[in-house]
């Protein structure tokens, strides 16, 4: 698969929250680095991370725009709330190695209706 149409995979499980799927897209050691929080390694981490965004909001993203680049695709996406943000990816061998996003999180917070944690991975 290209970068593009991993991403597109992506967007699709996500969509469907299937945390299983999501975590099979990413190589056993790749970064997930969203800029409100620490760089997370592995695809532990990276479960962790959507099991606690999955269980705390109704997430949706819709691609706005997708580019692609050698072995990157670069995701400009919304969600139905008006959130908007853009995500960097890796992907080698059918899988993504790097991601990192860049999104609004108090933003995020507001809009889901959530408390904003000490930490952003707070449950």
């Amino acid at each position: 698969m290209t970068p593009a149409e991993v991403v597109r995979e992506w967007v699709d499980r996500f969509n469907r929250a299937d945390v299983q799927g999501l975590c099979e897209l990413y190589a056993e050691d790749a970064t997930n680095h969203q800029i409100v929080t620490e760089p997370l390694v592995g695809r532990a981490a990276i479960r962790k991370m959507f099991e606690t965004e999955f269980k705390r909001a109704d997430m949706t993203c819709n691609e706005e725009t997708l580019h692609e680049a050698g072995e990157w695709a670069i995701l400009e996406w919304s969600d139905p709330t008006g959130l908007r943000g853009c995500g960097f990816f890796h992907v080698q061998n059918d899988q993504i190695v790097f991601q990192r996003g860049y999104f609004d999180q108090l933003t995020f917070f507001r809009l889901q209706g959530i408390t904003v944690p000490e930490t952003y991975l707070d449950t």
